[in-house]
Parts: structure tokens; sequence; C-alpha cells
């Protein structure tokens, strides 16, 4: 098979499509022939050398992908060769076969194309995991979005959205805040021309947001906390804005406020397999109802994946890029 290998680390330039070895599925798990991947920051992270793999995962980029199974391991149950799938991998999406475990598969959604079911996997785990299973999102509260327009963004807006929250976002455009309306945001901020902090306040009457979903780290870390409301959730999932910031445990005291960081790619396979499991029961039927969907900016063939990376790098993209395969 042909993959996207990176044999050293660098820029977009060091994408490499190549010929590869096929993997072998496992016990409890099976081999997928990928059509589609989508385009996630953290491989870029990999790409500069700065994420690699947990021990065991595949070499290659991509934490998502669509696909046909083609084969099954041993102790493999409820999935047959034939089945399409989306998946949730810690690596090797960037490929022509990968090997999941039977527990990061996911069914392709009703009425969503093959390719872009690709889109939804990693976007699906991060926001329901972190939004819901760890901040706990109820009806009528509000969340703040960073990032609206991304991946992340525009799926974290439908979800809270579908359960009755009111949704913040901030974007650096005009046209990546009409789409983030488009989808339901509630509270437009242009982080490039407005105070996100002094936004929320305003339109919160001065309670704040009760759970902030930040992929920017130390950079907004201080202005986080001072945004959130008392009992508030500050999550951070990525480090954008730098890895190092100082946290102001007073404030933190006074709100009655929580701060959580966390990451999909090197949890145990038991966690993976249980967020999968609730995504499957709580956010697969909003996407089958057509209340959610997945958001896709453009499609490129995988042998392009140095053109893919360079659109993250330049934020030139609403949703998720896909890669696909020939």
């Amino acid at each position: 098979m042909y993959a996207i290998t990176i044999p050293e680390p660098g820029g977009p330039e060091a994408l490499v499509w190549d010929e590869v070895p096929d993997p072998v599925p496992g016990e409890g798990e099976v081999l997928v022939e990928v059509v589609a991947s989508a385009v996630n920051r953290a491989d870029l992270m990999q790409r500069q050398g700065f994420y690699a793999p947990p021990p065991g995962a595949s070499p290659y980029p991509g934490l998502e992908c669509a696909g046909r199974i083609v084969e099954s391991g041993p102790g493999v149950s409820g999935w047959a060769v034939g089945d399409e799938v989306c998946a949730l991998l810690a690596g090797g999406g960037y490929a022509g076969k990968v090997v999941v475990p039977a527990g990061q598969l996911l069914p392709v959604p009703e009425g969503v194309d093959l390719k872009r079911a690709a889109a939804l996997p990693e976007v699906a785990c991060t926001v329901w995991s972190n939004v819901f299973m760890i901040s706990h999102l109820r009806p009528g509260e509000t969340l703040l979005v960073h990032g609206g327009s991304s991946g992340i963004g525009t799926m974290a807006i439908q979800l809270a959205k579908a359960v009755g929250a009111k949704v913040a976002v901030t974007a650096g455009t005009k046209e990546k805040l009409d789409f983030c309306a488009e989808l339901g945001a509630d509270i437009l901020i242009n982080y490039r021309e407005q105070d996100f902090v002094e936004e929320i306040e305003r339109a919160t009457d001065g309670a704040g947001a009760d759970v902030i979903l930040d992929n920017m780290g130390a950079k907004y870390l201080d202005r986080n906390v001072r945004a959130l409301a008392v009992n508030g959730r500050l999550a951070i999932i990525g480090l954008q804005g730098g890895a190092k910031g100082e946290l102001n445990i007073g404030a933190l005291l006074t709100k009655r406020a929580a701060v959580s960081a966390t990451s999909l790619r090197a949890r145990p396979l038991g966690e993976k397999a249980a967020i999968v499991a609730a995504v499957r029961e709580h956010v697969w039927p909003l996407i089958d109802s057509g209340h959610v969907r997945p958001v896709v900016d453009r499609e490129l063939p995988m042998s392009e994946a140095a053109a893919a990376h360079r659109i993250l790098e330049e934020s030139g993209h609403i949703g998720k890029v896909l890669l696909i395969a020939p």
C-alpha cells in the first residue's frame, strides 16, 4: 500500500507519499481499507517532530478515517468484512489501509457520504468527551468555543445547540463568524477586533461562560478564567498559544471553577472505547436525524497532504479538510 511518511521532521514538504508494507490486524482489531482521512492540527505537530505516536501505533499521521473493513482479526464481534465504517485512530489514517481496534469503530451515519464520514470521529469524540462527559454542559448554560469555525468548533456549536445551550464563538473573520451563526452560534466575537472577556460579560449580563472549550492554552489562560461564570468549567484541548502560563488559583477559588486538560491519542484503549460508545449513543442519532452534520471545507488527494497542511497552517479553512485515498 501507499502512505504518507515522515522521513525527517520539518515543514509540509517533509510529507512523502511512499510505498510501505500493509498492516496486519491483531487480537480485537480490524483492517480498514481507507477511503478518506481528515487533517487535524495534531498531524501538523507530528510532522514537525513534536507529537510522536503512542507506543505500538502506526508511524504515519492521521487520527481518523472512513472506509471498509477488509479483514478481521481474532476476537472481533459485531463487525464484518465489507462493513462501511469510520474510526478514531492513534495514527495511520494517511494510508491505503489502517489497523483499528474494534472499540474505536463507528458505523457511517445515515445520510452521510462515506468520504465525509472521515470528518466525524475525532471532532465528535473530542467535543463529547470534553464538553459533556467532563464539563457537563447543561441546557440553558453558555458555552464559549474558541476557534468556532474549526472542525472542533463547528461540531461543538451544533452539539451544544442540540442540547439547548447558548453558544458563543471566537473567530478571526466575518466569513467564519457568519458561518458559525448559520450553525446556530448566538454570540459572535472577532478576536482580532474584540476582547472576548468583555463580550462574554456583556452578552451574559456579567454572568460569564459556564463552559469554555479552548484550543489556545497559555495565551488565553488568564482571560479564560476571567470569562468563566461561577462554577464554570474550562476545558483545554490545544496549545496553539503556548504550553506554559500562570494560573490565578485565587480567581478559581472565588468562582469555584475547574480547569481540565485532555487529549485523546494516548488514552488507553478502554477509555477511547468508552468515549466512542458514548458518541455512538448520544451523537450519532443527532447526525442520523440531520440535526448535526459534518462540515467539510474541501477534499484533496491523499498524495497532496502537504497542501492540506499548508491550508491548516494558514487557517484558510472552515470545518475539516479531507484527504481522499486513490
